[in-house]
């Protein structure tokens, strides 16, 4: 590190490049927020949830969907069967919404919502929630995932083909910096490369370069880019390479704010911020010895801390095979809060920094991704690459490489390959959903198409056909349509009807 610039390199905290954190005080001014992500059954069930978790000391809410939602199906689609609240809520329309939220505040604590292809919709949802409530677009903060890149490269949750996507994704861009100002309108996501078996220099490159490529669509479509990049945030992971973890978020921060200033033009220092929640590695959690979880979660989490990051969940330690129970969240809230409040680690900005092998392992995560957004460009872009299937193969062979260093045992895992324990017996309680929720679910949609104004639903899914086969921002019109009860499913439909659906080409 003979040639390390100071100030080139590492800076002040809060100060270009940011690479000691995007803030001059982190964590001594305040905590990151404590924001478990959480989601199942109704949204009755998720409510009541919430309020438990606030109730024990959380700070942020962070909605998991179930999948149908994910997919754009209502509940009592034929493809939801025996999917509906099984792995995060089911959400079909505004009134879920409001249940969901009863009883908080909503321009008091900021949400978090991972949803992706129907981001517009779900976003809809939550603002006419507030709406309802006497809540301004303006007083509401919070995140939606909104990364429809990542989900062609890893996570395979998408709906509509690249182009229209990106669409959709400019149209609540420009909509939310106009009238939504607290609101991340993109948490451009390295969490779900990571659990699709990418290594840590392929989380950090294929995440900053869908970033990239989301500000590059923004001034395509005319937004000035310190209109809207302030608002763009990141989701990473925290997997066990304790070391490796914080020197990717290091070298992030320091790529981000060097590309923003330097080849996008950004002249608002806030353009230049990568802020970022993390999420412990769900996929390195084990049902052997689930105790050892916490363990694990710990360790990231500390990791995500001395990164800095600016928000945390902590996984359960009975992820892998179920929802968390309530004692288990408990216990993964509980240790942040313990790193928080009796490690010291918050008590100095950025105790790691100056460290030879934390800076040396910084720079070599820097210059590899580099290499990879050479690749990138060569390819011609981050959606050609997608479609020439780079960063699936690429991930492909990184999890291929790693399964087999497991059964090889180069790469030990406590309490699988090694350290095992003969005729271990699962002893833990397992959240179970009840098919009852279905029924309930099918039966209030039944209920609600029943109730609303069809003719007034009719009208409105018409205007939306219109104007998505304009030029027009979508998002008023979302609102409008979501305002007289139109169901997740409906939009998603009458959009599928202007821009088709994706299928994925098979890679070999």
């Amino acid at each position: 590190m003979a040639n390390l610039d100071y100030l080139e390199d590492l800076g002040f905290p809060g100060e270009f490049p940011f690479t000691r954190g995007v803030y001059p005080t982190m964590y001594r001014g305040r905590f990151w927020t404590m924001r478990q992500f959480s989601g199942f059954g109704t949204a009755r069930d998720t409510n009541k949830r919430y309020h438990f978790l606030l109730d024990h000391g959380q700070t942020g809410l962070s909605v998991a969907f179930d999948m149908p939602t994910i997919m754009g199906y209502d509940s009592d689609h034929e493809r939801s069967e025996g999917e509906v609240g099984r792995c995060g809520v089911a959400i079909d329309s505004l009134r879920d919404m409001e249940i969901h939220f009863d009883g908080i505040d909503l321009a008091k604590i900021t949400t978090s919502m991972t949803i992706n292809a129907p981001a517009s919709i779900l976003l809809a949802f939550y603002l006419c929630t507030g709406e309802g409530k006497g809540t301004g677009f303006d007083q509401m903060g919070g995140t939606i995932q909104n990364d429809i890149l990542k989900e062609y490269i890893a996570q395979k949750s998408w709906i509509f083909p690249p182009e229209p996507s990106m669409r959709i994704i400019t149209d609540i861009l420009a909509f939310c910096s106009d009238h939504v100002p607290r609101w991340n309108t993109i948490s451009i996501s390295g969490y779900h490369i990571r659990e699709a078996g990418s290594t840590a220099a392929q989380e950090l490159a294929f995440t900053l370069a869908d970033g990239f490529a989301y500000v590059e669509a923004g001034i395509a479509a005319g937004i000035d880019v310190d209109t809207f990049a302030p608002r763009l945030s990141f989701f990473f992971n925290a997997h066990l390479d304790f070391f490796e973890e914080i020197a990717k978020y290091r070298a992030a921060r320091r790529i981000w704010a060097k590309r923003m200033r330097d080849m996008y033009g950004a002249k608002d220092p806030s353009s230049w911020l990568l802020r970022f929640h993390t999420q412990t590695a769900g996929c390195s959690l084990t049902a052997q010895q689930p105790e050892n979880n916490i363990v694990r979660t710990a360790y990231q989490a500390l990791s995500a801390v001395l990164g800095g990051t600016q928000s945390l969940h902590t996984n359960s330690m009975d992820e892998t095979l179920a929802l968390p129970s309530e004692k288990a969240v408990r216990i993964a809230l509980r240790t942040q809060q313990l790193i928080a409040h009796e490690t010291g680690v918050a008590n100095t900005i950025d105790p790691l920094a100056g460290s030879y092998f934390i800076e040396a392992k910084t720079r070599e995560m820097e210059e590899k991704a580099q290499e990879y957004f050479r690749k990138i460009e060569e390819l011609g872009g981050v959606i050609k690459a997608i479609e020439k299937g780079f960063f699936q193969k690429e991930i492909g062979r990184a999890a291929y490489e790693y399964q087999k260093a497991v059964e090889e045992r180069r790469k030990v895992i406590v309490g699988v390959n090694r350290f095992k324990l003969e005729g271990e017996k699962l002893e833990i309680p397992i959240l179970k959903i009840d098919h009852q929720v279905e029924l309930d679910q099918r039966e209030a949609v039944r209920k609600l198409r029943e109730e609303r104004d069809n003719d007034k639903v009719a009208r409105e899914l018409e205007r939306l056909k219109e104007t998505a086969a304009g030029p027009d921002n979508l998002m008023p019109v979302i609102l409008d349509c979501a305002r007289c009860y139109c169901t997740e499913g409906e939009i998603i439909q009458v959009l599928k009807e202007v821009f088709g659906e994706y299928q994925e080409p098979p890679f070999f």
